[in-house]
C-alpha cells in the first residue's frame, strides 16, 4: 500500500507478528526513481528476510529491468502489482487494469520471471468488473508463466473497496491452481481470518487496511489460529508504547519535515476509536516538529490513564 507500508510500518508489523511484509508500490519507470519517495521506497537495510518488492506498470521490458535493479538493491522477492484499482495507476494501463489484456499480462509475467532469478510473485482481483470475473484463468497464466505465488484480492477493479469480498471466487482460483494462494480483502478479525481460511482453503492470507493503526492484528490473528483463544485487547500502556515506536521510526527514517507529516494520518489510525480522539487529532495536526508530536501523544494517554481508561477498543 503506497504510503502506508514503508520501512517502519513493514518492521513494525513484522515485530508484532506479520509472518512476511512487502514494500510500498514501486513504479517499474526507473527513469522515476530519482526522487526522493521513490527512493526512499528501495531502503531494505535492517530488514528481516525475505524482503519482498512490489512493483507495477504495463510494459513488459520496463518491469524486467525494475525487478533486475529491485534484485540488485536487497529485493530477494519481487510482487507484481496488477491488482491496485486507483485511477492514476489504471488511467497508465497498470495495477488492475492488466486484467483487461491477458496476453500482456502473459508478455509482463513471462518477462519478470526470465529476468530475476529470484521467487517472483503476483497480485491479482478477480477480474475488472463483476461481467469480466477472469481471475481464473489469470491465476493459469501466472502459473504457467512460473510465478510462485498468487494474492487475490476479494473484488474486482469496478468494485474498488465497496460491498464485500467475494471469497467464493478466491476457492475457486484457489482450486484451478497448484500454487500456493494468498487471500485478501476485509480480514480484520482473528473470527473473520479463521472463517476466510476455511471458506477459501487459500495457503495464507494478506492484510491490508485492517492493519492500519492496529498492527497488533497479525499477533492476535496467529495466537487464535493456533489455540482458539482471542488474545486480550492491548493495554492503553502498550498501545502508546507501539505508537510512540512507531513515531520515531517515522522520524528518523523522513527526517523531521516530512516525518512530521507522514506520521499525522498514522496518529489517526491508532487513535480513531479512542475516546476524544477527533478534539487531539485536530490539534496534533497543527504540530510542525517531532518532540512536540512525541510530546503530545504522551499527554493524550496519560489523560486517557488518568481518566481510568486502561485497555484499547
Amino acid at each position: 500500500m503506497a504510503g502506508v507500508t514503508d520501512r517502519p510500518f513493514r518492521q513494525l508489523c513484522r515485530r508484532l507478528g506479520a509472518g512476511m511484509v512487502v514494500s510500498e508500490m514501486v513504479t517499474s519507470d526507473v527513469r522515476l526513481w530519482n526522487s526522493r519517495k521513490s527512493r526512499l521506497r528501495m531502503v531494505h537495510d535492517g530488514e528481516d528476510q525475505p524482503r519482498s518488492v512490489q512493483i507495477a506498470g504495463g510494459d513488459p521490458q520496463m518491469l524486467a529491468e525494475a525487478a533486475q535493479r529491485n534484485v540488485e538493491l536487497g529485493a530477494q522477492i519481487i510482487d507484481i502489482n496488477m491488482g491496485c484499482p486507483a485511477k492514476k495507476v489504471c488511467n497508465k494501463a497498470a495495477g488492475s487494469a492488466l486484467l483487461k489484456d491477458e496476453r500482456l499480462v502473459a508478455d509482463i509475467l513471462e518477462a519478470v520471471v526470465a529476468a530475476v532469478e529470484v521467487p517472483v510473485t503476483l497480485k491479482i482481483r478477480t477480474g475488472w468488473d463483476r461481467s469480466n470475473r477472469n481471475g481464473v484463468m489469470v491465476a493459469r497464466i501466472a502459473e504457467q508463466s512460473g510465478i510462485q505465488a498468487l494474492a487475490v484480492h476479494g473484488r474486482t477493479r469496478a468494485d474498488l473497496y465497496t460491498g464485500e469480498a467475494e471469497y467464493e471466487t478466491i476457492a475457486t482460483i484457489k482450486q484451478a491452481v497448484s500454487i500456493p494462494v494468498f487471500a485478501n480483502g476485509d480480514i480484520d478479525s482473528p473470527q473473520k481470518a479463521r472463517q476466510v481460511f476455511e471458506q477459501t482453503g487459500v495457503d495464507a492470507l494478506l492484510i491490508g487496511r485492517a492493519a492500519q493503526g492496529r498492527p497488533w492484528i497479525f499477533r492476535e490473528i496467529d495466537h487464535y489460529l493456533s489455540t482458539g483463544e482471542i488474545l486480550p485487547a492491548p493495554s492503553l500502556q502498550e498501545v502508546e508504547s507501539i505508537l510512540l515506536e512507531h513515531l520515531a521510526a517515522l522520524h528518523a527514517f523522513y527526517g523531521e519535515e516530512l516525518g512530521v507529516r507522514i506520521a499525522r494520518k498514522h496518529v489517526g489510525w491508532y487513535l480513531a476509536t479512542l475516546p476524544g480522539a477527533a478534539e487531539f487529532r485536530a490539534q496534533f495536526n497543527r504540530l510542525q516538529d517531532t518532540d512536540a508530536q512525541s510530546a503530545s501523544v504522551r499527554q493524550f494517554f496519560a489523560e486517557r490513564h488518568n481518566n481510568g481508561e486502561g485497555v484499547a477498543a
